[in-house]
């Protein structure tokens, strides 16, 4: 009698989910793409909110595009519960310095208004 088993492709089916489900969560969940500074030092921290700064000197909290003046009402509301939050800022490695001081003078104001001690990191990516 000639048949043919299911068994085995029902296993290879599963090996195969399996597989794309833990490889579809290492994928990176930036939404901005962006060309970080290079950088030797490993600090690591949790990061409560994010701000990113593209090459075209846009500013997102988080995904949402923001103006640069609206930065410290923004954040503030964001912060408010952690009193040591971290706020993670990502920007282009095309970005003047300025650009950068806006978003620390921002997390200032807040912690100047909440009587805080929030601190801003820059993230960057691992020199070659």
């Amino acid at each position: 009698m000639v048949a043919f088993s299911m068994a085995s492709m029902s296993d290879l089916v599963f090996l195969l989910l399996i597989f794309f489900m833990l490889t579809s969560t290492l994928v990176a969940p930036n939404a901005i793409k962006l060309l970080l500074p290079s950088s030797n030092s490993k600090t690591m921290a949790k990061q409560t909110v994010t701000v990113y700064i593209n090459e075209t000197f846009d500013y997102f909290i988080d995904d949402t595009k923001v103006d640069a003046k609206d930065l410290s009402s923004l954040l503030g509301p964001m912060l408010e519960g952690d009193p040591e939050g971290t706020v993670v800022l990502r920007s282009d490695h095309t970005v003047p310095v300025q650009y950068v001081v806006d978003v620390i003078d921002a997390v200032n104001e807040v912690n100047n208004q909440q009587k805080t001690n929030h601190k801003v990191i820059l993230a960057t990516k691992p020199r070659r």
